[in-house]
Parts: C-alpha cells; structure tokens; sequence
C-alpha cells in the first residue's frame, strides 16, 4: 500500500528527488521520503539499495547532488553532523565511534559543546539514561563495557542533545533479545513524547513490531512504502530483494558421523589489553552436523576462530585436535592440509586482498595440496590461469556472485557477493571441517538464503560446520546444536529444537547453566 501521508504536509523530514551520484553511478536516484513527528518510520532494502548513502545525506556526511530536503517545512542544506544535531537530528551508527580507554562521559563530552563541564554532562547522562531505561555508569570505563552498554553510550549520547528525529542503523544487530526488548521501549517513549525514528533493520520480524511506516529502496529508488504490521516477513523480503527469497531447508538433526574437530580444555590469555580471554572451551563436532555458537559481539568470538583456525597456535597440541591429529600448537597450513577450511569475519584484508583479483584469491587461499591443481612444470612453478579462471567462474556461478567482469578485484565487489565468493572458495574444497565467523554479516536476504543453504548442504554431504554468529535467525535456521559464547566461557551443546530465544539470550547475557538442560518449552 502507499505511503498515508501527502507529501511534505505535516512531516517533521520530507526528503524530494534527493539524489547522490559518484561519478555517473546514481546510489540515490530521486528518492522521495516522509517522515511524520512521533513515528517510527523503516528504511528497507538490500546490501547496496542506498539505505547508507541516504541517511548520510540527512546527517550532513555526504551533499546531495541533486534535490531537497525539507525540515519541519522549510527547506535546509544540512552541510554536517553538527549542522544536523543543531536542527534536532541525531544518528547511531551500526559501528560505534567510542574511546575504549575513556569513561563513559569522556565519550559523550567528546560531541558535546567544550562549554559543558564533564561533572554536569555525568550527572545529565545518568538521569537521562535511567529515565529511558538505559542505565548507565557515566564514570566506568568503555573496555569494560558489553556491547549493549556501549550502545546505550550512543543512544544517549544522541539523546542528550534533545532531537527531534533519531536514525538507528541495525541497532539490535549487537544486542541479546532481552536487551532488544528494552530499546524497543525506549522506542516507544521516544515516540509517545512525539520523536520521529528512522530505523534501519534486516530484521524483519522487528520492523513488523516497531514501525509504523515502511519506505523500501531498491538500486537506489524508491519502489514501495507499506505499513509492516499488515506484512509478512516474506513479502517485506520480496518486496526488498524484487522475487520471493528462497527459504533454507532445515539440516538433518538426527544422523551423525565420527568426530572431525574437538576442543578440550582450549584457555588463552588476551593477546591485548581490551581482548576477550578464553576460559577452559571444550566443544565436539561430527560429521553431518552443525554447531552454531551464538553470543554478543566482544565474548570471545573472534580469539575462538583465531584458536581454531591456527591463526593463533596455542601451547597445548591436544587443545584442539581436528580428523583425530592433535593441531594445538599448529598453525593455519597444517591444519588446511588436514581437511579443514575457515572464513574469518573480516572479509577485507583478511578473508580477501581488496586490490587483488578474485582468481588470485583464489590461488593465495589454497594450502601446497589444494595449489597443485593450477601449477604446471617441473618445479610446479607454473600458475595454470586456465585452471584458476575455470575454478573462480565455477565458484561465481555456484554462489551466484554478481560481478563488473570476469576476474575483477575483490574490492569492486558489494559486501554481499564478496563473502558469497569467500564462502564458496571454501566449500570448492569441500572441507571436511569448516568454521565459519559471522557468515552473513551485513550480507542481504539473498545472498544470506545462498550462503546459509550452502552451509547446510555441506554438513549433509558429511562435514562438520562451526557456525560462530550474533544472528539468531540464522542459528535457528541451520543449527543441529547450539551452544553460547559469554566472556569468554562456551556452554555445552543443546539440541537446536531444544532452545528457545529467552533461553539463549539469558545464556548470552552470562547465566551459565552448561551442564543442565533448558527449563523452557521446547522450541521447534
């Protein structure tokens, strides 16, 4: 259905044929968008649909090429951040700009007026945190923060300067559903005081909960508006991606194999001084099966992968044993040899060299073995192009990777098709164990069907997957068992049907009841 309001009568924002080009690629094409005071209003639309490019605009980060933007029904040239915050608007970005070395209030005083001593912005910030339900000590220390209080830092922060329009950018991308449950309250005060929120979610059973309104964008246009409530999560996704998105079949939740990766005993001290130690981690993975380890971002996710994958050895070789070889103390090479495959959450620089083609990617992330399929000569010296040309359009057409050319560099490609392409170079290999760090992060509806079914279809033809993730969607989707990651601690494994949404966010928020079986319904 179409938008209720006429445009511009009435908004508090109403943006008219706001338009970015770069060079002559439009990300914003003639965007039209009202927002009415005291309503939360969705802003929907794949990786690359012009959702960040639009909201950079009203924030004052990027100038429009071309239209207007109309505030409380007069027309402004918002040419800053702090041009926007004067007019009342105030954003949260999904990646926090916070200190960790400073308190809490050093972190609000940093935009904040210079005039406004740090005693009065800590008492303002804590009556301002308590009244909306976001307690917060405005004298400890960000490192010692969860992600959830770091992101209270940043709602507050917003709110301390009175706006009359918030825009959250995936804010419960990093909270347990708890914690999500109390924004959404505060939401809802927001907008009982008559505040306006653009919000920005993937997650679509929240838009269908929170927002009043829908805006939709596609290849930087506008093509449709809604009221969610009245919607699916499936005709949202169709009408975001243009075609119905393929739902994941489940995995096999019943036939198991030999254990292919065991944990035991696995500790490591934090390599930094704001790093997550692991504490005593033991885990076992079969052929056939699938553990998610579900948790908030900053618990210990990234130094677990780094322990499994041999990018950080440890000092005990029985710590992690992979295909019964203890590998402890191993590094990356040794432990790819023996059949396994790792996708790190960082797909830049990490997973992928930005400035490298997608075929030599392809080359640097094969071990010796893996490699002699494109050597020829004598001293297997020789890259067969022909070879790793084949390899990388067969890997694009699996995973459908949609691309500017046939080989281009990794960095031309949208986030989404890059850890398509990532993804599917390890499963080329067909690993016998694969662990896999935020596989769909920031990826879209599409790209995330593909990545999460080709999970599944792996574990089914007999392998074992890892699956780390801050997404509960996806854990439910292709999990066969389930366990929680919480400073640094990991639960024993649950049964998939066996957990609820409440339990695991209690387990990711720290109640650790490892050894005992849930006392919720049983989910299935």
């Amino acid at each position: 259905m179409s938008s209720s309001t006429v445009p511009g009568s009435g908004a508090l924002l109403s943006v008219q044929k706001l338009t970015k080009r770069f060079g002559s690629f439009a990300a914003c094409d003639h965007i039209d968008l009202d927002i009415a005071p005291g309503e939360i209003h969705a802003l929907l639309g794949e990786n690359g649909a012009g959702k960040s490019t639009l909201v950079k605009m009203l924030f004052g980060v990027l100038e429009p090429s071309e239209g207007e933007i109309v505030w409380e029904g007069r027309p402004v040239t918002i040419g800053s951040p702090g041009n926007a915050r004067k007019l009342g608007i105030g954003m949260v970005f999904q990646h926090f700009s916070l200190f960790e070395a400073l308190t809490v209030a050093e972190n609000i005083a940093l935009s904040l007026d210079d005039s406004v001593p740090i005693g009065k912005i800590a008492e303002e910030a804590r009556a301002l945190s308590l009244a909306y339900g976001l307690p917060l000590d405005p004298h400890a220390h960000v490192a010692d923060l969860s992600v959830g209080e770091r992101q209270r830092i940043e709602i507050v922060r917003a709110l301390l300067q009175n706006p009359k329009l918030i825009i959250l950018d995936e804010p419960t991308s990093v909270l347990t559903p708890q914690e999500a449950d109390r924004l959404f309250e505060t939401l809802f005060k927001l907008k009982a005081e008559g505040r306006s929120v653009l919000y920005i979610s993937h997650r679509l059973e929240e838009v269908q909960r929170i927002c009043d309104r829908a805006t939709v964008l596609r290849h930087g246009k506008v093509t449709g508006a809604c009221v969610p409530a009245q919607e699916t999560p499936a005709s949202l996704a169709r009408m975001m991606v243009g075609s119905d998105v393929a739902s994941v079949t489940h995995p096999d939740r019943g036939a198991k194999g030999d254990v292919q990766l065991a944990v035991a005993g696995l500790s490591v001290a934090p390599r930094t001084p704001f790093a997550m130690p692991l504490k005593d981690v033991a885990l076992k993975v079969c052929s056939g099966e699938i553990l998610a380890i579900a948790g908030v971002a900053g618990n210990g996710q990234g130094e677990l992968f780094d322990a499994l994958s041999g990018e950080y050895p440890v000092t005990n070789p029985d710590a992690v044993v992979i295909r019964n070889k203890p590998v402890g103390t191993l590094g990356i090479t040794a432990r790819r040899l023996l059949g396994a495959g790792f996708v790190p959450e960082e797909r830049h620089g990490h997973a992928a060299v930005s400035a490298m083609k997608l075929s030599d990617n392809l080359v640097l992330a094969r071990s010796q073995s893996d490699r002699k399929a494109f050597l020829a000569g004598a001293l297997l010296s020789i890259i067969r192009r022909g070879a790793v040309k084949n390899a990388t359009k067969r890997i694009s057409e699996e995973m459908d990777v949609r691309k500017s050319g046939e080989d281009p560099a990794a960095g031309s490609l949208s986030g989404g098709n890059l850890q398509k392409f990532i993804v599917g170079r390890e499963l080329d290999r067909q690993p016998a164990v694969l662990v896999v760090n935020q596989p769909t992060w920031g990826v879209d509806a599409g790209a995330a069907s593909r990545i999460r079914q080709a999970l599944v279809d792996l574990a089914r033809n007999g392998s074992a997957v890892v699956v780390i993730s801050q997404d509960l969607d996806e854990i439910f989707e292709v999990a066969t068992e389930i366990a929680v990651i919480s400073e640094g601690r990991l639960s024993s494994p649950f049964p998939a049907g066996e957990l609820t949404r409440e339990k695991i966010g209690l387990l990711m928020g720290g109640l650790h009841e490892s050894k005992t079986a849930p006392e919720t319904s049983h989910a299935h």
